[in-house]
């Protein structure tokens, strides 16, 4: 369910935001245009509830409240939850993950998340798009940014160039986490009622947006 990254993202929460920022030359490219890519996730959101998983830093978090939505979010890190519930006091921040978490009182129209979602196999995947299927009302929205891939073909090009620039943490991040085919995606959402549609913000992050029918 993505709860064995935890220790990584323990360890890394003191310097994610100096990555994003692209301090980090393997994954600069990963984090391109990383405010636009936030600020897209924000524009296709619809409130005024939101559930937001693998909140972080609350990079996400402090865009969406400042549009005026109430955020709840999810996140198994203690260490990164601990930073994002203090940038963000406005929000509602609770240990869980993509699967288990406790729902909140008021109804939700939006799960969205960024940079989380590779986290869960397909069929763990697969799982929280159903969950999220009884979750939302009709035309409610999953709005989700996350590295994705054409197909294997491009998903081992990448590796490849990884490998080629001496990127080799990147390289094994993208060999042994849960990218998923942008096919996959879709059709995990078409089989629970969602219509989606999915946009490219840089070489590797895609924003899929799926309405519930």
């Amino acid at each position: 369910m993505g709860r064995e990254f935890v220790d990584l993202f323990d360890g890394w929460a003191k310097s994610y935001d100096k990555t994003v920022s692209g301090e980090d030359i393997e994954y600069r490219e990963v984090f391109e245009n990383y405010d636009h890519i936030l600020d897209s996730v924000v524009e296709h959101t619809v409130g005024p509830n939101v559930i937001e998983f693998g909140v972080g830093t609350g990079n996400l978090t402090r865009k969406l409240i400042n549009k005026g939505y109430n955020v709840f979010g999810v996140e198994p890190s203690m260490e990164m939850l601990k930073i994002g519930q203090l940038k963000v006091p406005e929000a509602k921040i609770q240990d869980g993950d993509f699967i288990h978490f406790k729902l909140p009182d008021t109804p939700i129209q939006s799960v969205v998340s960024s940079y989380a979602f590779h986290h869960l196999t397909d069929e763990e995947k697969e799982v929280a798009i159903k969950q999220y299927r009884e979750l939302l009302p009709e035309d409610g929205v999953i709005v989700f940014a996350d590295t994705s891939f054409e197909d294997q073909k491009a998903k081992r090009k990448m590796i490849e160039t990884a490998i080629a620039s001496y990127h080799h943490n990147l390289a094994d991040d993208l060999t042994e986490e849960h990218y998923s085919e942008i096919s996959t995606l879709q059709s995990i959402c078409e089989k629970h009622d969602f219509e989606v549609k999915f946009e490219q913000k840089n070489k590797y992050v895609w924003v899929m947006t799926a309405t519930r029918k």
